[in-house]
């Protein structure tokens, strides 16, 4: 039986949050929208509208940590707005490592030919940052059908 969660990735950011989706299995992740932060509750009640509408099982967010291991001012950002998203819903919310995911985000878009905007940026980096945690988490899962090769 293969277990179906889906999962809700963030990459919080004091203009916009970057928002991705993982697919029904929570193989595969993709970027979904971008919410321009108003600096109130709005940001979190559309972060759980999201939530409720693709019935999300877990939230993971983007830590922002230097490249030598510290966390700085955006982490301390990102850590406090996450605490206030952890308090206003039941599904768990989890931290992962967004070391270069801006930069390869771009990069990523820039070999799409899409337009270069901003907005795309948070939205890839947040599908990057959702996957490399899906990733780690689940190496390997395949639906069962997969796994036997003698059935065509």
């Amino acid at each position: 039986m293969v277990d179906i969660t889906r999962s809700l990735g963030l990459d919080v950011g004091d203009v916009r949050v970057g928002v991705a989706l993982s697919d029904p299995l929570g193989i595969l992740a993709s970027p979904l929208t971008i919410i321009t932060r108003g600096g109130g509750t709005s940001d979190y009640d559309d972060i759980l509208k999201i939530v409720r509408d693709y019935a999300v099982e877990l939230i993971v967010v983007g830590l922002p940590i230097s490249m030598d291991g510290t966390e700085g001012a955006q982490a301390h950002k990102t850590r406090s707005f996450t605490g206030e998203l952890a308090v206003r819903t039941s599904v768990p919310v989890v931290f992962q490592d967004e070391r270069l995911s801006t930069v390869e985000a771009r990069r990523m878009v820039r070999e799409a030919r899409k337009t270069e905007r901003k907005e795309r940026y948070d939205a890839a980096a947040a599908a990057l940052i959702l996957q490399d945690y899906l990733d780690a988490a689940n190496p390997a899962v395949f639906p069962d059908e997969a796994l036997d090769p003698g059935q065509s």
